[in-house]
Order: structure tokens, then sequence, then C-alpha cells
């Protein structure tokens, strides 16, 4: 089954029972993707996303990926990182989503409050911060794997920050 955003997360992108139940409901379908789980709160950039960056996130994770098990079907983490197609409502210290280059996607982000809202311009990711993004992908990997997950899939398309490295449209950079 291939990954579907459902935004039922609890409070810190927790999954939570209803994840679980999801999840082990469609176990028949012999191998599922997750929606789009965060590899940081920097990578957020829809409300109530899961992630898989903390402990209580890995533990919920464990719920859905037992569940899965339970009944015979094979589960992988899509992990991503949502880049400019944030807001700053989802960044830890309030400040602007990051991307290859400060251009603005068009359309409208969504925030925590599930109100649209135009995307803001983000600012440039600095060369010294990419190192840090690498490693928060490496350590959700890490983190999907100790939750039981059968395998891990970098999200690099649909706009997702890895993608916006690779297009003229939202990265300028002379050294990307």
């Amino acid at each position: 089954m291939a990954p579907l955003t459902r935004m039922r997360a609890g409070a810190g992108g927790v999954p939570t029972a209803l994840n679980a139940e999801y999840h082990a409901q469609r176990a028949s379908t012999a191998l599922l993707f997750t929606e789009d789980t965060t590899v940081s709160r920097q990578a957020q950039g829809y409300p109530s996303v899961p992630g898989v960056f903390t402990t209580a996130q890995v533990a919920g994770w464990r719920a859905a990926t037992d569940g899965v098990h339970a009944r015979g079907g094979r589960i992988v983490m899509q992990i991503a990182h949502n880049g400019r197609n944030s807001h700053s409502s989802y960044m830890p210290d309030g400040g602007l989503p990051v991307a290859p280059s400060a251009i603005p996607p068009t359309g409208q982000a969504h925030t925590p409050a599930f109100e649209p809202v135009d995307y803001e311009t983000p600012r440039a990711l600095e060369t010294a911060e990419l190192p840090g993004v690498v490693a928060a992908f490496r350590q959700a990997a890490m983190n999907a794997m100790e939750a039981g997950f059968d395998g891990v899939c970098v999200q690099g398309a649909n706009g997702h920050l890895l993608e916006q490295f690779l297009e003229d449209g939202s990265n300028h950079r002379a050294n990307a």
C-alpha cells in the first residue's frame, strides 16, 4: 500500500492507537508504506503528522509495527523533510522553514490549527547545516528500525527537501 498522509498523530508527533489500528487493518496488503514521517521538528510541514525523532515517537510506532507483523504483513517507514513546504509555526524556534534557497513555494501551508496560510519565504540552509540534515535522516532510519520496521524509504520527490535541491525552481545555490 502506497504512503497516504493521514495526519492522525497525537501531541508531539507521537503515533497513537489510531495509527497502530490503521496500519494493522491493512496488513493483508503484504507491504505497507507509512505516510511521510518527519525526521526532525524542523522537517514538519503538516498538522498532526508523525515523527520518528523522539523516544515517544519510536514507542508509538512500535505498536503499529507489532500490529502489522501480528497479522503477517510487512511495513516500511517513509522518512521525509518538508523543507520550504512548511511554516514558521512548526519550527522549534518559530523561525522560518529551511530550503536550498530563499524561494517560497506557491500556494498555502497548513498550520497546526489546520488553517491554510500563504507560504512564507524560507531561509536558505547554510552549508554548515547540511550535515545536521543528513544526520537527522540517518538517526530517523535507525529509529525506524528500532521501532520494528522492515525497511526505510527516503522521500525524495513530491516537493520535499531532497527534491527541492534538485529543482531549479527551488534551488539557486552555486554550491549544490
